[in-house]
């Protein structure tokens, strides 16, 4: 099994620190946020190699973070929020580079958790030819509106998907943290040919269980989706708070 970290969007709704900055290299509690998922892709045996796919404004600054990491740097040639493939796209251009011989971990470089990886990994290996998204319930039908919120069956297979719903029909939230069978991968360049959005992942994950069973893993760890000033400093201090720094009332990537 392969890792992919989705890092090519150019985070505008956090500028002007990312005119300077990539968002995965952000710090929170004082280390990148892509460390942290670093951190957890590493405790999963199956996976033998992290992939990370990001722009040619910020190809430069991630090669010089990977050095020492193990991580191969895709760039996938665009240079700004205009002319970005987006994240369906770039995955589609790294299965084109690397192949669909294997199956995959996908997670969204601004997505900082703290629930077990290899947890997900096996409940998917559990379900056969067969992909799956980690999933929480966010309590708020106000917080639904920014996810794509789930439909589940008796048996966790997915059985709807709603991108960013006015209406919530729930609140169970799919986190962009996927495992996609090689043989669902297959499926991405008919996506992307049948004229389907290529931004935000969750949208091929609706199209494709209709297609394909997906199952819902659920989990009730921390969990921040990284979009704004106010999440960032939100993930930034609880793990500040965790590893013993002092709290911030306004967020910078120095300190």
């Amino acid at each position: 099994m392969k890792a992919l970290i989705l890092a090519a969007g150019y985070a505008t709704r956090l500028r002007p620190l990312t005119d300077t900055w990539a968002k995965p290299l952000l710090p929170v509690g004082g280390r990148p946020i892509v460390d942290w998922i670093v951190d957890g892709i590493s405790k999963v045996d199956a996976i033998d190699e992290i992939q990370l796919v990001t722009n040619a404004r910020y190809a430069p600054a991630f090669r010089d973070w990977a050095v020492t990491r193990g991580v191969v740097v895709h760039d996938d040639e665009t240079t700004s929020n205009d002319d970005r493939r987006g994240a369906i796209g770039d995955l589609a251009f790294v299965l084109e580079r690397c192949g669909v011989d294997e199956d995959w971990l996908v997670i969204a470089g601004d997505n900082l958790f703290e629930f077990s990886l290899s947890e997900l990994v096996s409940f998917w290996g559990e379900h056969g030819i067969a992909s799956a998204v980690a999933a929480r319930d966010v309590e708020s039908r106000e917080l639904a509106t920014h996810y794509g919120i789930l439909a589940l069956a008796a048996d966790g297979r997915i059985e709807d998907f709603v991108e960013k719903p006015a209406d919530p029909p729930s609140t169970l939230a799919a986190t962009a943290t996927y495992v996609f069978h090689r043989t669902h991968l297959e499926l991405v360049a008919r996506y992307l040919a049948d004229g389907n959005s290529p931004d935000q992942p969750g949208r091929f994950v609706a199209w494709l269980q209709a297609r394909e069973p997906v199952f819902a893993w659920l989990f009730e760890e921390p969990w921040y989706d990284i979009g704004d000033r106010q999440q960032l400093l939100d993930a930034d201090n609880h793990l500040r708070a965790a590893h013993g720094l002092p709290l911030r009332t306004g967020y910078t990537p120095s300190g």
